[in-house]
């Protein structure tokens, strides 16, 4: 606590312990970087200030804020989660964990968060960092309900917030997958492996794919196609029309592009739009206000549209 109260990293979300500020920051983080989540918060705080003003906007607009963070379905749960929080509590969050488990999209994790950071309700955390620094101080490969049981038994019980943010912090910044800084951690001297545990690992091959975008522009405007409400992925998200190798098309750039499991090399066409490509022209000023896939996007920056 001594070292997390000296060296804890400035973060937006730890200004104060609102709740609807700490649940949107947790839902932000997952499966994404700090780095990368800090200017989209701020952003969608300006945007959506209060519960109530995101449970009241539209639903593309939540996904135009969203944009550029990645795995759309939490934007959605999030906005379906505001709704019902004002619909149902007024607005209010319920402070125990147990209560926010109830809640569309708040699972176990998520909601010791908010609970313990909001609310000062004595209940641990576990996630990847948390899991890590576990394992590690124990010797043992902890699994499920054990990981669980020893993050309660450590626990501050006056401070459950501050211990949560603090286990999570040294995961992040000291007990590192690889290379973990020991001489730095504080609790090196009650740590049996110093790093060293082995853990077997699960590697999933990167499978490699070729795709063709056709970039049409005219007037000012940029050519768009939305996708259908019944897609798997990304459902109403816009996007450039995917189009077919074209021998007579020239490449203008190409762009890397990582989801999941698959690398894509993205080769963008200055073309017009293919045939039976249903979508729209849209104004250039206007694009940003879109739900934008994180694939456009990534194009449009490097075709300096946005």
């Amino acid at each position: 606590m001594e070292w997390f109260d000296q060296h804890k990293r400035d973060l937006p979300w730890r200004d104060d312990r609102d709740p609807y500020r700490v649940w949107l920051s947790e839902v932000m983080l997952q499966q994404t970087r700090v780095a990368a989540v800090t200017g989209h918060y701020q952003k969608f705080l300006r945007r959506f200030p209060t519960i109530e003003k995101l449970a009241s906007a539209r639903a593309s607009s939540v996904l135009a804020a969203w944009s550029g963070l990645g795995y759309y379905r939490r934007a959605r749960m999030l906005h379906a989660t505001a709704k019902k929080i004002v619909k149902e509590y007024g607005g209010r969050f319920p402070t125990t964990a147990e209560d926010l488990r109830a809640l569309p999209g708040i699972g176990r994790y998520t909601a010791a968060a908010i609970a313990s950071i909001a609310f000062d309700e004595p209940v641990a955390v576990v996630d990847g960092n948390v899991e890590r620094v576990l394992q590690r101080v124990q010797g043992k490969n902890l699994t499920g309900g054990e990981l669980w049981l020893a993050a309660g038994e450590l626990l501050h019980r006056r401070r459950p917030g501050d211990f949560n943010q603090a286990m999570m912090e040294l995961g992040a910044t000291l007990c590192l997958p690889r290379q973990p800084q020991c001489r730095l951690c504080p609790v090196a001297g009650l740590c049996a492996t110093r790093g060293e545990l082995y853990r077997p690992r699960n590697y999933t091959r990167q499978t490699k794919r070729d795709i063709h975008y056709a970039l049409a522009c005219r007037n000012g405007a940029v050519f768009l196609v939305k996708r259908p409400k019944a897609a798997t992925l990304m459902p109403l998200m816009w996007e450039l029309p995917e189009t077919s190798a074209d021998a007579t098309t020239a490449v203008w750039f190409t762009v890397r592009h990582s989801i999941t499991v698959t690398d894509y090399l993205v080769r963008v066409m200055q073309s017009p739009p293919p045939d039976g490509a249903e979508g729209c022209w849209v104004q250039e000023s206007r694009v940003t206000a879109l739900p934008l896939t994180g694939l456009t996007r990534k194009i449009l920056r490097a075709a300096k549209i946005i």
